[in-house]
C-alpha cells in the first residue's frame, strides 16, 4: 500500500498503550495463574484472580517507584497471600516469567501494518520495563521509533509524566494516542489536551468525565479511520 500524502491524514504519529491495547495482558495474566495453580493443586477462579490482579497492581504502581518485573511479582505475592496459596521462591517469578509469551490481540498487526504503511509515524507509551517490553515487540509487526517505558520515567501511567516525555520528543508533531484503560491513558491524556482514541475493547462505560476523541472496540477500527 502506498503512504497517504501528509496532507491527508489527520495526525504525524500515533502512540500506543502496549498491555491490553496492543497485547491480550489479560489473556496471558489468566494462562499464567491457571498454569500456576494446575502446578501447586489449588483450585482458582480465574475471573475472581483477574480482577484481584487489576485492583492489586494499580495500588503496587501507585506506591513508591519499582520495575515493572518486581510490580509484577509484588501484586502475585498479595494475591497469593490473600487467596491462601503458597508461593515458593522458586516460583515468585512466574507472572513476569510469563509475560514474553503473552500474545497480541488478533487485530493488532494487521492495524499496525496498514498504519505504517500509510505513513504513520508510531510509538509505545508502556507501563513497563525495557526488557520486557523488548520481548513484546517480538509480535509486533511494526517499528516503533518513539518509545517511553516507566522504567526510562520512573513512574507509571496515569501520572503525566509519560505523556509530557513524549511530547517533547514528538515536538509539534500531530499526535493521536490510542489506548484501551480509561484510567491509565484516557484521563491523562485529555487532561494534558491530547487527542486520544479509546479502544475500548470490553465496552465499558466511561468512569469520569474525560471524553475521547474516538472510541472503537478494536484497531481495526482504528486502522479503518485513519487508514481506509
Amino acid at each position: 500500500m502506498a503512504s497517504r500524502p501528509a496532507a491527508e491524514r489527520p495526525y504525524d504519529v500515533i502512540t500506543f498503550d502496549c498491555y491490553g491495547t496492543m497485547i491480550d495482558w489479560e489473556g496471558g495474566i489468566r494462562t499464567a495463574f491457571s498454569a500456576f495453580a494446575a502446578a501447586m493443586r489449588v483450585s482458582l477462579d480465574v475471573d475472581a484472580a483477574l480482577a484481584l490482579y487489576i485492583e492489586t497492581e494499580a495500588a503496587v504502581e501507585a506506591e513508591a517507584y519499582r520495575s515493572y518485573r518486581e510490580v509484577l511479582s509484588e501484586t502475585t505475592r498479595r494475591i497469593t497471600t490473600r487467596l491462601g496459596w503458597r508461593l515458593p521462591p522458586e516460583r515468585a517469578a512466574f507472572l513476569p516469567d510469563s509475560l514474553p509469551a503473552w500474545p497480541p490481540f488478533r487485530d493488532t498487526n494487521p492495524a499496525l501494518r496498514r498504519l505504517a504503511d500509510a505513513g504513520y509515524r508510531l510509538g509505545i507509551l508502556s507501563n513497563t520495563d525495557d526488557e520486557l517490553l523488548a520481548w513484546s515487540r517480538r509480535h509486533l509487526a511494526a517499528s516503533f521509533d518513539i518509545v517511553v517505558t516507566a522504567e526510562q520515567v520512573g513512574s507509571y501511567k496515569p501520572a503525566s509524566v509519560h505523556f509530557t516525555t513524549a511530547r517533547s520528543l514528538i515536538g509539534e508533531q500531530r499526535w493521536l494516542h490510542a489506548a484501551q484503560s480509561y484510567f491509565h491513558d484516557v484521563v491523562p491524556a485529555r487532561a494534558l489536551g491530547i487527542p486520544v482514541a479509546w479502544i475500548n475493547r470490553k465496552g465499558q462505560t466511561p468512569t469520569g468525565d474525560a471524553k475521547p476523541d474516538r472510541e472503537f472496540r478494536t484497531l481495526t477500527g482504528l486502522a479503518d479511520w485513519l487508514a481506509p
